[in-house]
């Protein structure tokens, strides 16, 4: 999802005209809404400091709209968040059982599901875990608020939220990343 397409998404979820959300971040009120319909529709390109007045003003995480580092656990999880609004029910996450071989494994890695469910695709579905703490950690718990939105126990909006506000949201992992 291209930036503009962000700010769109979340400026309608927050019930913001483009007036509205120019004016919060300090543009001048006579072209306040022109300006943000250029980001919006990426004619123009919001500058970092822009980008993170912007995040305050709808009041998510500036992690949605700049990444301080690249290719952080941050960077990856924010990327996921994105594709998953974008196609909901595309990344599916599940938990591996560990068995207790110490042995050399024989085969490869094989992950079991019951495909007694109509959630399974026809073919089987290719797992993927890192060997990197913190996105485990992230990933594990993005799992989790997805179990609870499967289950009901969270609304559609407190997920969004969750992601939207994250890490400041994650149950595990405060203060992993300041942003001023």
């Amino acid at each position: 999802m291209t930036i503009g397409k962000k700010i769109k998404f979340v400026r309608k979820l927050r019930k913001m005209t483009q007036q509205e959300l120019g004016v919060a971040v300090g543009l001048e009120e006579k072209g306040a809404a022109n300006r943000i319909a250029q980001y919006e529709c990426d004619y123009r390109v919001p500058q970092k400091d822009m980008l993170i007045d912007m995040a305050k003003a709808m009041d998510i995480n500036p992690l949605n709209f700049v990444s301080e580092v690249p290719g952080s656990a941050e960077d990856i999880m924010q990327t996921f968040f994105w594709l998953d609004e974008d196609n909901r029910g595309a990344i599916n996450l599940f938990s591996l059982i560990r068995s207790n071989k110490k042995e050399k494994a024989t085969t490869k890695a094989v992950a079991q599901y019951d495909d007694n469910d109509d959630y399974w695709p026809d073919e089987p579905p290719v797992g993927m875990w890192f060997n990197y703490g913190l996105v485990d950690e992230f990933m594990r718990e993005w799992m989790i608020r997805k179990q609870e939105l499967a289950k009901k126990e969270i609304t559609e909006n407190e997920y969004l939220e969750w992601k939207l506000n994250w890490p400041d949201t994650c149950d595990d992992c405060k203060n992993t990343t300041k942003y001023n």
